[in-house]
């Protein structure tokens, strides 16, 4: 996919595209499928669990599920409605076939199966299907064993390697063990069928229990759909919203309420670089900004969830607050390397595991209380252990008032005073004060005027630099942040004050593409990396919300049309976008750049609607 005067050239070896991958999901897990039928990416059973479906980082070897009509093309691929089934129609000189693949939405009454169904329907004439199997442990380098058995004329293939066991169920001619894979042909004729189901459990359980599936697929298409069926309609980018509010919710863990930033890992925000990280945790940052635009649509019980979610992971501890938890609250989330991938693109090192889970970021506890007002302001009651907590995060926002940090993006240089940081500080007091203000409830609320007013004082005059008439990223440098671009949605400043008007300007300047894409900074070594890093898309979407909150609605509209002329066929966005390679690049799909699409579509309609 490319957009208007994009390069299109490819000096990088081409593994399938980002944008050529659907989404499959449980709320559990994801795993991604790609145009032409592979299953190139699937952790079990949790988005952060060790991957059996590795090809993505590495090669064939590394774990894949081929479904294909050899000789056949794909003439469609396609979400059924407002779910994540994904249906492919392939075509061959002999007939047509259409794929249907899914992941079971079983609920809470069955909240520890993990499935995965894929179907062949022949539509017309005869087809044959190819079916190859890898199915490899521990990200492609451990090969499990395997037994195959046919119970009541249901072929099983049973691998097992440490405290993993996966099945695949289907029909009775199985398939075949070969060197290094399991694989079949099946021939099928006009109004024939067949169908696998692949089902993880722990290896030291007894075999687990065959679900009923001659109604999953109706019951997954009605959760997909019950689930958005409220969102409002939206006058512009209703379709794209719709997705972008799914994808938030496929990202959402249904049995513990964690928010994960995307499903993958070591997806480069450079190719062949080493900018590579591991993004299938729960940010407080980026879910807190999920939990605001969800409530912003009505979805105030999923913003509840994540509160409860929330309040687990802090526990008795905020005054150790962590960036980013595991999906059920883990704290510690090692970094380390796997050396025996390649890399997509061969972009090494493959990380799993966030070393960034030990920084310190200033942004955070602003990031988590306006997300909390918003709940809040939603008519969701506090209770006691709720604004307990916020009190007691904002306790560990003044005991490290002081203090440096690394900043919204994560450095890994030296700490430094960054301005986004000081400002969601900023915001972070703010906003307890309004709970006790407008809300009735109790706390230290002098102590925080008089910490917000210090912080205010400390931005304009360190932030802010009236030689160039510009916030600035840090307060000893005169270098732009895009995140400054928050300044103004946080309140701190207004979307048409002068100030925020030439800072504006200056990132116009310094971070705007030849096409119009931003970047988040200066990739000039500073932040302790080597090597660049593409426009990130969220950027583009917050620059997208200020124009149109200052007057600027047509320029809003038009950038807002080249972003969203970058998503994938099925409505997907990955974290940055490459207008050399006119590819998506980085973590796919990622939660934030759904969020931006979201706010940037509020502000133009509302915007579009108070100009009418």
């Amino acid at each position: 996919m490319t957009i208007p005067g994009a390069s299109t050239q490819t000096d990088i070896p081409l593994d399938t595209l980002l944008e050529d991958y659907a989404l499959l999901s449980d709320t559990h897990t994801g795993a991604l499928l790609s145009n032409m039928g592979s299953l190139d990416w699937l952790c079990l059973p949790r988005f952060d669990s060790q991957a059996m479906f590795t090809r993505l980082l590495g090669d064939r070897e590394h774990g894949h599920w081929s479904l294909r009509v050899p000789g056949g093309e794909v003439i469609s691929q396609n979400y059924l409605g407002d779910s994540f089934v994904v249906q492919t129609v392939w075509r061959s000189e002999t007939g047509t076939a259409r794929v249907v693949d899914f992941m079971p939405i079983h609920g809470q009454e069955q909240p520890d199966i993990t499935d995965l169904v894929r179907s062949v329907h022949c539509v017309e004439g005869e087809v044959d299907v190819e079916s190859i199997l890898r199915l490899r442990f521990d990200y492609g380098e451990s090969t499990p064993y395997f037994r195959t058995s046919t119970v009541d004329g249901i072929s099983i293939v049973q691998a097992v390697a440490g405290p993993n066991a996966v099945y695949v169920r289907g029909p009775e001619m199985p398939h075949r063990p070969a060197k290094d894979c399991h694989s079949g042909t099946f021939h099928l004729t006009a109004g024939e069928s067949v169908e696998w189901v692949l089902t993880w459990a722990p290896s030291f359980e007894p075999h687990p229990p065959m679900p009923d599936y001659t109604r999953s697929l109706e019951s997954t298409l009605s959760f997909w759909a019950s689930w958005v069926e409220e969102l409002p309609h939206q006058r512009l980018y209703d379709a794209e919203v719709r997705r972008s509010m799914l994808v938030l919710r496929a990202l959402t863990d249904l049995q513990t309420g964690g928010i994960v930033a995307a499903p993958t890992t070591s997806l480069p925000e450079d190719f062949g670089g080493i900018r590579n990280w591991d993004y299938r945790y729960v940010w407080l940052r980026d879910s807190a900004l999920t939990i605001e635009a969800l409530v912003e649509y009505g979805f105030s019980q999923a913003a509840l969830q994540w509160r409860t979610w929330l309040l687990r992971a802090i526990a008795g501890d905020p005054e150790n607050l962590r960036i980013m938890y595991g999906l059920g609250g883990e704290r510690h989330l090692p970094e380390r390397e796997l050396q025996h991938l390649r890399g997509y693109e061969n972009s090494v090192p493959v990380r799993v595991g966030n070393g960034a889970a030990e920084q310190y970021q200033a942004d955070v506890v602003g990031e988590v209380m306006v997300a909390l007002e918003t709940i809040r302001r939603a008519g969701c009651l506090e209770d006691e252990f709720s604004w307990g907590m916020q009190k007691a995060i904002l306790d560990f926002q003044e005991a490290n008032f002081d203090r440096k940090d690394q900043g919204i993006w994560e450095m890994r240089s030296e700490p430094q005073y960054f301005t986004h940081g000081r400002a969601m500080m900023w915001a972070g007091f703010d906003r307890g004060i309004k709970a006790i203000e407008e809300f009735n409830l109790d706390g230290p609320i002098e102590r925080w005027r008089e910490l917000r007013a210090k912080l205010r004082e400390e931005i304009m005059t360190n932030g802010f630099n009236e030689e160039i008439q510009s916030f600035t990223q840090c307060y000893d440098n005169t270098q732009v942040d895009a995140s400054l671009l928050q300044l103004a949605q946080i309140g701190f400043i207004g979307f048409d004050d002068p100030k925020m008007l030439s800072t504006v300007a200056r990132i116009e300047q310094e971070l705007l593409d030849a096409h119009g894409f931003l970047h988040r900074y200066h990739t000039d070594g500073s932040d302790g990396l080597a090597g660049d890093e593409y426009p990130f898309l969220i950027c583009s979407f917050w620059l997208v919300e200020q124009y149109a909150r200052s007057n600027r609605l047509d320029e809003a509209k038009e950038k807002m049309d080249r972003i969203l002329a970058v998503q994938s066929p099925l409505g997907l966005l990955a974290e940055e976008y490459s207008t050399h390679h006119g590819r998506l690049a980085g973590n796919y799909p990622q939660a934030f750049s759904h969020i931006g699409l979201i706010s940037a579509a509020r502000a133009i309609n509302f915007e579009e609607a108070r100009n009418r």
